[in-house]
């Protein structure tokens, strides 16, 4: 019999594996590659459901995090976040005052932070806009430090630190 066929050997029952085409008096049902097939104990561990086991089996890394590592990470942030809020929700002082960043200086930022803030937001498994909401801050100010403008947009050092915290990132020197 070919090699992936759909169907088991003319002689019924089979003792053909369907993968290798190996004689076996032990075949096994396996799903490879999405198709349902009898196959020989040496062609069992190609199994779709072998392959996704054997990853976990490797303390969930094959060759990078495990796909439960960006929900804890954005966990975590949350909870930072959580604890150590940057805006209160009142912004009527600001309607009144104004913003003076005097009293919250932008600090040197380190070389690349734009870059450094996207990749740990991404690897944290937040999006833009969720970041944002867990900050209390706007989506603007964020963009403006990942495309490295966050002088040009006037954004505080309060945001600056309350990113490093939450996002376990160095962005100020």
């Amino acid at each position: 019999m070919a090699k992936y066929s759909t169907g088991s050997s003319s002689s019924g029952g089979g003792t053909t594996c369907e993968l290798c085409g190996a004689e076996s008096d032990s075949l096994t049902r396996a799903t490879v590659a999405g198709a349902d097939l009898e196959v020989c104990p040496d062609c069992a561990p190609h199994s779709d459901q072998q392959q996704s086991g054997r990853s976990r089996s490797r303390g969930g890394r094959s060759g990078s995090q495990s796909s439960d590592e960006p929900s804890r990470k954005k966990k975590a942030a949350q909870n930072v976040a959580r604890a150590n809020p940057i805006w209160d929700g009142d912004s009527e002082h600001w309607e009144k005052e104004g913003t003076n960043y005097d009293d919250d200086p932008l600090p040197y930022l380190v070389s690349g932070y734009g870059d450094r803030l996207e990749q740990a937001r991404q690897e944290a498994g937040f999006k833009r806009d969720e970041l944002a909401d867990e900050l209390g801050c706007r989506e603007s100010d964020l963009l403006a430090i990942e495309q490295g403008r966050a002088t040009q947009a006037g954004v505080g050092g309060g945001l600056i630190t309350a990113l490093e915290d939450v996002l376990d990132v160095e962005l100020a020197e």
